[in-house]
């Protein structure tokens, strides 16, 4: 019999033990702007010196911040799991793959790259950039940052939905349930066939599409979970 295949949707809630803080954490960066002023092609195209600051300040933030158990939970499962694991993740920070995790999609961008408005090209971020950095491939002052904004098509989408309707186990961890396309993501692994299970610090708005839930830090529950899907792989 074949070894399940694992698909997994990581939030800003795997993240906030990092400290990394979540959009609606009080006093974070979130909590100081409007999402219309910071995170939509409407908000760059007012301000793009305030959009500039912003993630300036969240990619410098988010370099200092270490993977938590429950990254590091998750670059086991991938390494020691017989089947595939498969990590869609929401966050724009780069801790699945500090902690080990390589088969990442990263389906909002990331904060540690770099793109041109004008010819799509790509590159890593410095710590700071604003918008008149000429872009490396067409020298155009286009720079923003990688990231997909509230109004934008998220990347890989084909190659998500694909690894949703394969998958065996899907599981949401730290998620809102409050986005989409991401917050239906749940309904279509189990359209093909899989296993749903939320691991959340607090139910989400579409816990009720899980047929298995589990709450708690992230920390703590993920490892746990991990260690549960180890031992059944070990037992088929």
């Amino acid at each position: 019999m074949a070894a399940d295949k694992i698909v997994i949707l990581t939030g800003a809630g795997i993240s906030a033990e990092s400290g990394l803080g979540t959009f609606r954490d009080e006093g974070g960066l979130w909590s100081q702007h409007r999402i219309e002023d910071v995170a939509t092609p409407e908000g760059f195209a007012r301000d793009p010196d305030l959009v500039h600051g912003f993630y300036n300040a969240r990619r410098q933030h988010a370099a200092k911040a270490t993977p938590n158990a429950a990254h590091t939970a998750l670059a086991t499962l991938e390494a020691k799991h017989p089947g595939e694991v498969v990590i869609v993740t929401q966050n724009v920070d780069g801790l699945h793959e500090a902690a080990g995790s390589r088969n990442v999609l990263h389906m909002h961008g990331r904060l540690a790259g770099a793109l041109c408005a004008a010819c799509d090209a790509r590159w890593e971020a410095p710590p700071e950039m604003h918008k008149p950095d000429p872009c490396p491939t067409c020298g155009a002052p286009a720079t923003r940052p990688d990231v997909v904004w509230f109004g934008e098509m998220p990347y890989y989408m084909d190659d998500i939905w694909a690894h949703l309707a394969s998958a065996d186990v899907f599981a949401a961890i730290g998620t809102s349930g409050e986005v989409y396309p991401a917050a239906a993501f749940v309904r279509d692994a189990a359209m093909g066939g899989a296993h749903t299970i939320e691991i959340n610090l607090a139910p989400s708005s579409t816990v009720s599409d899980f047929a298995e839930t589990c709450f708690g830090k992230a920390t703590e529950t993920v490892p746990a979970w991990v260690a549960s899907e180890l031992k059944r792989a070990a037992g088929r």
